[in-house]
């Protein structure tokens, strides 16, 4: 099996990590982390457990939202709060372009542009949270507090 952590992307969210906290390392599973609930299999937690990197556009810029693995965003909730009309899904390009990752290995740190991030509250039930790490058999675990401060997201409620 090749070194996933040489692939660019795991090294630009490697580099993002350490850059915060030298503690903080990617784990390699050995199986496929690329929707939630295969990450939490791979983890051995709860669904819940794991980020969601969830990239939308709005009118003519991006938002990227970290939500709880078994919860959804709410597009009402993210129109209500940017004050914006036109929030939608980015498309798989989009979210290559602007973050620098592929869907299924959307870390929440090391992104190509500087992107507006909101996290879903609901994350603080969790002593430890899963996010990706640059390539759907890589994440990284940390704690809700870290998270945001990593990202300087802002917490809010944007679940359905």
């Amino acid at each position: 099996m090749e070194n996933l952590l040489n692939k660019e992307a795991v090294k630009r969210a490697d580099h993002a990590l350490k850059k915060f906290d030298e503690n903080l390392k990617i784990i390699v599973l050995k199986t496929t982390a690329r929707t939630a609930i295969e990450a939490a299999n791979s983890l051995n937690c709860e669904v819940g457990a794991i980020v969601k990197s969830l990239l939308f556009r709005t009118d003519n810029s991006f938002l990227l939202c970290l939500v709880s693995g078994d919860k959804k965003c709410s597009l009402n909730k993210l129109k209500k709060i940017t004050l914006k009309k036109d929030v939608c899904m980015a498309s798989p390009d989009e979210v290559k372009d602007q973050t620098g990752y592929t869907i299924g290995g959307v870390s929440p740190v090391g992104h190509l542009n500087s992107i507006e991030i909101f996290i879903d509250n609901s994350l603080q039930r969790f002593e430890k949270i899963y996010a990706a790490a640059g390539h759907p058999n890589c994440v990284f675990e940390i704690s809700f507090i870290k998270l945001q401060q990593i990202t300087s997201g802002k917490i809010m409620d944007i679940i359905e």
